[in-house]
């Protein structure tokens, strides 16, 4: 059974076990600040704290891009964004967001980040109550631990957090995204949007071995435009070589680099379709429940990080050296790109076919 707002948490300090009170209107701050699919991965955990604490003033600290995608969250009072690598950066900037944090008074805080800086930060800014995982580093700072497990999709793993409150399948396990008024989209992103069904594709991927190869990426564009379906493709400006070699020639609309999280938000929300490898855009998909053939080069939907509860279709080469990363590196270690470049256009068109019957 789900716990209300009267469930005793047991914490754990230094000298003894005491039970702690959590009540009245509470201020609750949820940490993510690993990669854009992560934050995606963990907004399950808002609805559910809010589940439990439902009068409870509700924040999110994210990386300043992570915080574009969950700012329009009606659950959340308000979203910090910790530049970790930027302005916030180093000693000082751990110990300034520390004070920061701190003058906010949180009562309590559940860090779904494992790293070793953001124990110290937690740790620093004196929450009175801090949850996280067990797998955490330095996990001993915190007061309250749960473990995840492997075998379970990351949805609920993240929620495992919730574990001290009841079983994490008790609450709800929709990815939530919620896509910004089409008025606040630049005038130029909004003309490029077909006013026909449209594909969106995203060809590329922040780890090199999880990119299947441009050219099947161009074969299934040049299949959904013979269908009469629009294609867009999307990507960071990391991306636009990429995009621009599966976009030479044919009638796609290019928008690597040009488009801003509420962009692609908004133009996520209303595809018809996505074809995209193992990236941030597949729990994009996923959170709008748009239908999404997803290619999975170097990695493996078993690590957790496959669909959710939109439909989709999986597709990959059956190799004996893969999967070969959790998370997909720089470069093939066979030095074959097999997964990446053996992987038949035949064999995702077939998918896109199957799952919304185009043919």
């Amino acid at each position: 059974m789900v716990s209300g707002n009267d469930n005793f948490l047991r914490i754990k300090t230094d000298q003894h076990v005491e039970a702690s009170r959590l009540k009245g209107t509470m201020k609750i701050l949820i940490v993510q600040t690993s990669f854009l699919g992560d934050t995606i991965l963990s907004t399950p955990v808002i609805s559910g704290i809010k589940q439990i604490y439902p009068d409870a003033e509700l924040w999110m600290m994210t990386t300043p891009l992570s915080s574009k995608l969950i700012e329009h969250d009606p659950l959340l009072s308000g979203v910090i964004a910790y530049d970790k690598r930027g302005m916030d950066a180093g000693f000082k900037g751990l110990f300034a967001m520390a004070r920061r944090i701190r003058q906010m008074g949180f009562q309590a805080v559940y860090s779904l980040h494992r790293s070793y800086r953001t124990s110290v930060l937690l740790f620093l800014s004196k929450i009175p109550v801090r949850i996280g995982f067990r797998e955490a580093k330095l996990s001993f700072l915190y007061h309250q631990t749960f473990t995840r497990n492997p075998k379970d999709h990351d949805v609920i793993r993240n929620l495992s957090i919730l574990k001290g409150h009841g079983d994490p399948s008790l609450f709800e396990t929709d990815m939530r995204l919620f896509a910004p008024d089409p008025l606040t989209i630049g005038e130029k992103i909004r003309a490029h949007i077909p006013d026909k069904p449209y594909a969106v594709l995203v060809p590329g991927s922040a780890w090199e071995t999880k990119m299947w190869h441009h050219d099947g990426f161009r074969k299934t564009a040049s299949y959904l435009l013979d269908k009469g379906v629009g294609v867009l493709l999307l990507g960071a400006r990391e991306d636009m070589e990429t995009n621009a070699m599966v976009a030479k020639g044919i009638d796609v609309i290019d928008l690597a680099g040009k488009t801003s999280i509420p962009d692609a938000l908004y133009i996520m929300k209303h595809a018809n379709l996505v074809v995209c490898n193992d990236s941030m855009s597949l729990h994009m998909a996923s959170a709008f429940k748009i239908p999404t053939v997803v290619i999975f080069c170097a990695t493996s939907p078993a690590f957790g990080f496959g669909p959710w509860k939109n439909k989709a279709r999986v597709v990959e080469k059956k190799l004996d050296c893969k999967p070969c990363s959790r998370h997909g590196g720089r470069r093939c270690p066979m030095g074959t790109d097999a997964c990446m470049k053996d992987l038949d256009s035949a064999d995702v068109i077939s998918a896109i076919n199957s799952l919304l019957d185009i043919s």
